[in-house]
């Protein structure tokens, strides 16, 4: 049983932002018909979904009734999203029984041409607020220290005006009010084949709590693995076990096991080497 499984709905992106390396892949957005699919394999192997890797979830068409089959299958669904397109998709999320928490990259901000940032983080926290009344968990991001965090200073303010202080600083998070959570944290490099070698000294969650599966099915280790440079196996095509019982995933699992990295992505991944 994994913890999650991160679902790539789409790889397309309305911003572009300095921390998140994109993708070179074919866009796309995945169908109902095969939405439905990949659910139904991943029924009983995962509690949680979340619907992330690349691409903003929210620009998706079929985003209601996503959420809904997730719901029909017993699957919690957790969203990660830069909150720009929250005044068209708000109700949409808080119809749906399945949604169990909203991941909000204030960061991404520094993308957002033209936009305001008191009109931006009000419309975040607005919907915070909102979720939270309705029992679902947020957890608004700025994970740009040593980086872009010029505006962290004026997106704390608005957020203690939504918010009041004191807020409960907790080991992780700061909890703002019942279900709402401040997350901190450093800019992370992302692994790529033609970054620096960090060398094989490494451990990581994937394959051991989650994987990711790309929108066209591909499954990849962890949800780190943007272009899928580590593919196992495709979902659409082959079934799940098979998939991490190839001899490519155990070496992988067995590496991490002994916190080697044993591919040469893994061995150039900043956020693995918060683990080891």
């Amino acid at each position: 049983m994994l913890k999650r499984v991160y679902l790539e709905i789409t790889n397309v992106c309305n911003l572009a932002c300095s921390f998140c390396p994109g993708t070179r892949r074919e866009k796309r957005f995945m169908s109902e018909e095969e939405f439905t699919a990949l659910t139904e394999k991943l029924r009983g192997r995962t509690q949680y979904l979340y619907f992330h890797l690349m691409g903003e979830p929210l620009l998706h068409p079929s985003l209601g009734r996503f959420l809904a089959i997730a719901g029909d299958k017993g699957f919690r669904v957790i969203l990660t999203t830069n909150g720009t397109l929250l005044g068209e998709k708000a109700d949409t999320l808080l119809n749906a029984p399945a949604l169990y928490k909203v991941n909000f990259s204030l960061q991404s901000f520094e993308a957002n041409e033209g936009g305001v940032l008191s009109d931006y983080v009000n419309l975040c926290a607005a919907f915070a607020a909102r979720a939270a009344a309705a029992g679902r968990i947020c957890e608004l991001r700025l994970w740009n220290r040593g980086g872009m965090e010029s505006l962290n200073t004026g997106i704390l303010r608005l957020l203690e005006a939504v918010f009041p202080a004191p807020w409960e600083t907790g080991p992780r998070s700061v909890k703002l009010a019942e279900r709402v959570f401040l997350a901190e944290d450093d800019r992370f490099d992302w692994p790529a084949l033609d970054a620096p070698d960090r060398g094989e000294r490494c451990f990581c969650y994937g394959l051991r709590d989650q994987i990711g599966v790309l929108v066209d099915g591909t499954v990849v280790p962890c949800c780190l693995d943007h272009e899928g440079d580590l593919p196992l196996g495709n979902l659409f095509t082959q079934e799940l076990d098979y998939i991490m019982s190839t001899e490519k995933a155990r070496n992988i699992y067995d590496g991490f096991s002994k916190k080697t990295a044993v591919e040469p992505l893994c061995r150039r991944c900043g956020y693995a080497r918060r683990f080891t």
